[in-house]
C-alpha cells in the first residue's frame, strides 16, 4: 500500500507542477505586456520589468494553486482510470476510504504550501516588486489621492494622507488634519517626505509646514503658520498600515491584516473589506483539500478512447468557476454587509458539498 501511495503522490505532484508552470508562464506573459508600457519612464528598463514580473509570480502561484491542484489531480485520476491502473489498485486493496485518505494527505501538503506562499513569500515578493517600481519610476501610489488613515489620540483625532511611497520605503506628500473634540479642524500639517522611526512610535518628517487655527475669542480666530526642516511626529500608524492602504489587502500577511483590522476598528473605520480578506486568507488554503476530494470520483469513471480530454476540460471549468465564485462572494459580501467569515467560507462549503455528493454517488454507491 505504501508503494501505491507514493506512486499516486509522485504522479499527482508532477501533474500539478506541470499545470502550474503552464499557468504561471501565461500570467507572466500578460504581466510583461503590461510592464512594457513603463519602460523608459524614469530609469525603468527591461531588466526591471522582468524583475517585477518575476516578483509577481508568488502572488499568482497563491491564487492558482487550488485550481492547478484540481486540474492536476483530475488528470491523474482520469488517466489511472483510463489505463485500468486504478482498477488494479482497487483489487490490490485500495478501497474508497483508503483512496480518500491518501488524497487528503496529499491535499494537506498543498494546504501548507499554499499557506506558506500566501502568508510569507507573496507579501515579501510583492513589497519588493513595489520597491523596484518606486526606485526606478519614482513613486508607488494607489488611486488619485493615495492612502488615507485615521487615528484617535486622547484630546483629538487625526486624518492622515500619504500620497505615495518613494524609494527605500519613504513616504511622499504627507498631509495630517487634526480635529478637536468637537470635530472641528484645529491644525493642518504638510510634509514633503517622511520616514518611520526605528522605535515605531513616530514619523520623522522633512520640509514641514504647519497651520494651526487658534480661537482668540468667541467670534474671532486666526491662523498661525510655522515651518521646520525636520519634525518628529508621534503616532502609532506603522509602515505595515501605510502599505496596507496603498497595496491590495490580498497581498498582505494574515497577521498584518489582523493588526490593520484592529487599527480600523479602534479608530471607528469600516473594516468589512479587510475582514472578508482576512477570513479568505484563512479558508483559501483549505480549498486544496476540497479540490483533491472533488477529483477522486474521476478515478471511478469508465472512459472511452480519447474521452479523458473532456473530463480534464470540465476540471478546468470547475477550477475557473471556483475562482470566480470566490471573487463574487467577496464583492457581494462587502456590498451587502454579510458576515465576513461566512462570505469567505461559502465558496469552499459549496464545493465541499459538491465533492462529497460526487464521492457518495460515484464511489460509495458503485
Amino acid at each position: 500500500m505504501k508503494v501505491l501511495r507514493h506512486f499516486i503522490y509522485r504522479e499527482a505532484i508532477s501533474a500539478v507542477a506541470y499545470v502550474t508552470i503552464g499557468f504561471l508562464a501565461l500570467f507572466s506573459f500578460f504581466d510583461l505586456l503590461d510592464e512594457l508600457r513603463w519602460i523608459n519612464h524614469g530609469g525603468y528598463q527591461l531588466s526591471h520589468a522582468l524583475l517585477s514580473v518575476a516578483l509577481r509570480m508568488p502572488s499568482h502561484l497563491y491564487e492558482l494553486l487550488p485550481i492547478t491542484v484540481l486540474i492536476g489531480t483530475i488528470f491523474v485520476m482520469a488517466s489511472l482510470a483510463q489505463s485500468s491502473e486504478f482498477t488494479i489498485m482497487r483489487t490490490s486493496g485500495l478501497g474508497p476510504w483508503k483512496a480518500l485518505r491518501t488524497l487528503l494527505v496529499l491535499g494537506c501538503g498543498f494546504v501548507l504550501l499554499t499557506f506558506a506562499i500566501g502568508d510569507y513569500v507573496s507579501p515579501m515578493a510583492d513589497r519588493a516588486g513595489q520597491m523596484v517600481k518606486a526606485r526606478y519610476q519614482g513613486r508607488v501610489t494607489a488611486g488619485a489621492t493615495g492612502a488615507w488613515l485615521k487615528e484617535r489620540q486622547p484630546q483629538h483625532s487625526l486624518a492622515v494622507n500619504v500620497r505615495a511611497l518613494g524609494p527605500e520605503g519613504s513616504m511622499l506628500d504627507i498631509r495630517v488634519f487634526e480635529f478637536n473634540a468637537d470635530g472641528r479642524l484645529s491644525a493642518q500639517l504638510q510634509a514633503a517626505s517622511g520616514q518611520f522611526s526605528a522605535d515605531g512610535e513616530a514619523w520623522l518628517l522633512q520640509d514641514v509646514k504647519q497651520s494651526r487655527f487658534i480661537q482668540s475669542d468667541a467670534n474671532a480666530a486666526h491662523v498661525e503658520h510655522t515651518s521646520a526642516p525636520t519634525l518628529r511626529w508621534p503616532t502609532h500608524i506603522t509602515s505595515e498600515m501605510v502599505s496596507a492602504s496603498l497595496l491590495k489587502p490580498d497581498r498582505m500577511a494574515t497577521i498584518d491584516l489582523f493588526q490593520y483590522i484592529r487599527h480600523l476598528e479602534d479608530n471607528g473605520q469600516s473594516a468589512q473589506k479587510y475582514e472578508i480578506e482576512f477570513w479568505r486568507k484563512v479558508f483559501y488554503p483549505l480549498s486544496c483539500l476540497v479540490m483533491v476530494v472533488l477529483s477522486l470520483p474521476f478515478a471511478y469513471l469508465h472512459f472511452r478512447s480519447g474521452g479523458i480530454a473532456g473530463y480534464v476540460f470540465g476540471g478546468v471549468m470547475a477550477g475557473i468557476s471556483f475562482f470566480l465564485l470566490n471573487n463574487v462572494f467577496g464583492y457581494a459580501g462587502n456590498l451587502q454587509n454579510w458576515s465576513p467569515w461566512l462570505t469567505a467560507a461559502a465558496p469552499g462549503l459549496i464545493y465541499s458539498v459538491l465533492s462529497l455528493a460526487a464521492f457518495g454517488w460515484l464511489v460509495l454507491r458503485r
